[in-house]
């Protein structure tokens, strides 16, 4: 009988960068309000679903999205650290308002590039791509067969969804945005070939606990544009 490992990929609950629109990559921000409320229906959408092991970003937004996750399981909780978000060098904390004024070029890469981005002091996003992709093929190998759960970052899990849509990095651009606490559904096949069942879905969001539903960066069109609305 052919073996087959189950992953399901969760962005983390809203925190205060992603209400107060500053680039929070590595920044340690707390869980807004409407965060909690968020948690409290994820929980409810994953109670009923088989995770034996969930993996987490160090970060204290992704850490708590896999607490509320593991309310009704109690299964271990493992930190990894290569699930953590792009780290934003001189981006960190800044308003996205104001970075294409601060460094024009780099946010247009952000947009119409993001395979090209490399922020200074921080991380390129190829390196993020590489180490999603590596982060998630250790973990499948150690737990074949098992149903598994990651809480990650929303740029992070993008380069993983793109990777395991078998596309390159250079089409990073036609992978969408996730809001926060939305899942995706992967399974690899004895063969660690990974195949996307499901993605970004953030059907559990009543349209005023979304955050995606105040906010307009993240549509398709916008990226076309060297602006962040």
């Amino acid at each position: 009988m052919a073996v087959v490992t189950k992953v399901m990929v969760v962005r983390h609950c809203e925190a205060e960068g992603n209400i107060n629109r500053v680039f929070q990559g590595h920044t340690n921000a707390a869980v807004s309000t409407n965060g909690r409320k968020q948690l409290d229906l994820l929980q409810i959408r994953c109670r009923n679903l088989p995770i034996d092991i969930i993996y987490t970003s160090p970060l204290q937004r992704a850490y708590a999205t896999a607490e509320a996750i593991n309310e009704f399981h109690q299964v271990p909780i493992r930190v990894c650290d290569d699930l953590i978000e792009i780290n934003g060098g001189v981006w960190e904390g800044k308003k996205w308002a104001d970075l294409p004024g601060l460094y024009p070029e780099d946010a247009r890469k952000w947009n119409m590039e993001p395979e090209n981005f490399a922020p200074a002091q921080g991380e390129p996003m190829r390196q993020v791509y590489d180490r999603m992709s590596r982060a998630l093929l250790g973990i499948v190998q150690e737990n074949l067969g098992k149903s598994i759960c990651i809480t990650s970052h929303g740029c992070a899990i993008r380069n993983l969804l793109c990777w395991a849509m078998g596309k390159p990095i250079e089409l990073l651009n036609t992978v969408d945005w996730c809001d926060n606490t939305a899942l995706s559904m992967l399974e690899f096949d004895e063969n660690l070939h990974p195949r996307v069942v499901t993605a970004n879905d953030g059907s559990h969001l009543d349209p005023e606990i979304s955050t995606f539903s105040k906010q307009s960066w993240w549509k398709p069109e916008n990226r076309t544009k060297a602006t962040f609305d």
